[in-house]
């Protein structure tokens, strides 16, 4: 039976993710619908969807490299016909892997793998790296970043082991500074962009953290908005006004239920999807 999706957005689960339904849950914090699609349906009812988010996690356990395989799955083929015909899509973390795999992100030459998203690099070790960070809003003409101030910092947790943006093409970077596709940069706690750790946490070049193709619909985010949906989900020792938030709402359980920095990239989708006509 063909499942029906219109006027939700559909979260998109690979074997191996583990994020989908905290990310299906952070959608609907704003009043949109949302729905989990399994890699295995008919890929025509995405159709009828009015987003697409790629969730975090280990899509097909990361062999190879991290969102390879999933790429090569074939609703991904639907993704693409939808992303080029100007649908919202965002992918967070491993989403975010699969879209660069995908060559959706930046997409200067429509699936042509022009970045990668490389092991950490970072003081003293490599590998997988979870904490909180801070990154600046760089662009807000996204789908996805719309109810931002340019230049907010953002406090977000990341999650990863393959985070950082890197090519071997100088011209693919000096293009994306050009057309305002570097979105999310990482920064310290007061918005300035440090490349050394930590505020550069994996050593992305040019300190990228979401990078978005040349029209803003697709987004590719390592940080994790889902995570910080919530204003229960900030720890009380950000040194910010976000941690100010969450010291003074320590047992107030009405003010902890309120929103999180990451709540407004789902805002934005929201006012994009009103502005388009499409809610």
């Amino acid at each position: 039976m063909k499942r029906n999706f219109s006027r939700k957005v559909a979260v998109i689960q690979f074997p191996g993710v583990n994020c989908e339904y905290e990310t299906a849950r952070a959608i609907r914090t704003v009043g949109l619908e949302a729905g989990l699609f399994r890699w295995n349906e008919d890929p025509a009812v995405l159709d009828d969807a009015v987003a697409i988010v790629l969730p975090g996690g280990f899509s097909y356990q990361d062999r190879i490299r991290a969102g390879v395989v999933a790429a090569k799955d074939r609703v991904m083929d639907k993704v693409s016909e939808l992303a080029a015909a100007g649908m919202p899509v965002l992918g967070i973390c491993n989403g975010a892997q699969v879209l660069v795999e995908s060559g959706f992100v930046p997409g200067l030459q429509w699936e042509s793998v022009e970045l990668a998203l490389a092991p950490n690099i970072m003081e003293d070790r490599s590998g997988y790296y979870c904490r909180w960070v801070y990154s600046r809003l760089e662009e807000t003409g996204t789908a996805w970043t719309g109810s931002f101030s340019e230049g907010a910092v953002i406090p977000i947790p990341i999650a990863h082991a393959e985070g950082r943006f890197v090519t071997e093409n100088e011209k693919v970077l000096k293009a994306m500074k050009e057309n305002g596709q570097i979105v999310l940069r990482y920064c310290d706690s007061t918005g300035v962009v440090d490349g050394s750790f930590p505020a550069n946490p994996n050593g992305s070049m040019d300190n990228i953290a979401a990078a978005c193709n040349r029209e803003g619909n697709v987004v590719a985010m390592m940080p994790h908005p889902e995570r910080a949906t919530w204003l229960r989900q900030v720890p009380e020792n950000l040194p910010d006004e976000w941690g100010r938030r969450r010291r003074k709402g320590a047992g107030n359980i009405d003010l902890l239920e309120g929103e999180g920095p990451g709540r407004k990239f789902f805002a934005s989708l929201l006012e994009r999807l009103k502005q388009g006509g499409v809610l």
